[in-house]
């Protein structure tokens, strides 16, 4: 199977809280998307890595992606190593995908851009035929993705381009309120954490809505790139 967008994260609900409306949106235009996850975020002060598994697979079921791996990578403490990249790019080159989402630049937590600088490099090598790869026992052909975006998480980043999502909050909200031990549960027992707020639950709207209001829509998602954003015309702009 091959993929038009590989979304990529370091936890279980990155992708879901950053970029998730993007997502829904290429879904129903026809695209092809799978999502990666490099931990099972088993570090997380709520819930535990077997109840993020079965919500990471319900949000994917909402969304309707084609694929939904898991790495099993350390949680907090996978590095940007050999070891690690070429894992990746056996995931890029068994889904050859166009484009690849992955985590913020620069973030308060710190897998966060450990990540983004991962995937950014694994995705630069995954180009390089004389790096050798086997998956299920056939060496793997060289891909290098176009495109590699950065979504935006905790911080308020400014965003390079910004992808209009209206009509896909809902189900954006939907998918990330799969993940029912982490965010804002007025009868949880759970110890509290930054992003089981209501407010850090309504930051999702009404930074969707702030997004949108730069492009003079209702909703949008933010994205940082990696090289300049080329368009044919200047009428392509919106």
């Amino acid at each position: 199977m091959i993929l038009d967008i590989l979304a990529v994260g370091a936890h279980p609900d990155d992708v879901e809280l950053s970029c998730s409306g993007t997502i829904a949106k290429e879904v129903d235009r026809g695209k092809k998307v799978g999502i990666l996850d490099l931990t099972r975020g088993e570090l997380g002060t709520r819930g535990s890595a077997e109840i993020r598994d079965e919500e990471a697979k319900a949000a994917a079921e909402i969304l309707g992606v084609k694929m939904r791996h898991n790495l099993e990578f350390s949680d907090a403490f996978f590095e940007n190593n050999t070891a690690h990249k070429l894992e990746i790019i056996k995931i890029i080159r068994k889904y050859k995908p166009e484009i690849v989402l992955c985590n913020a630049v620069e973030d308060r937590h710190i897998d966060h851009g450990k990540g983004a600088k991962l995937v950014s490099e694994a995705c630069f090598l995954s180009g390089l035929p004389k790096i050798e790869t086997i998956m299920n026992g056939n060496k793997q052909a060289a891909w290098r993705p176009k495109h590699v975006y950065h979504y935006i998480q905790w911080k308020n980043l400014q965003p390079d381009f910004v992808v209009d999502i209206s009509g896909y909050l809902d189900k954006k909200l939907e998918s990330v309120l799969a993940y029912r031990s982490q965010f804002f549960d007025e009868n949880s027992k759970e110890p509290q954490t930054p992003i089981s707020s209501s407010n850090f639950l309504d930051s999702i709207t009404y930074r969707a809505q702030d997004m949108g209001r730069l492009i003079n829509t209702e909703h949008a998602e933010g994205f940082n790139v990696e090289r300049n954003v080329a368009v044919d015309s200047i009428f392509d702009l919106i």
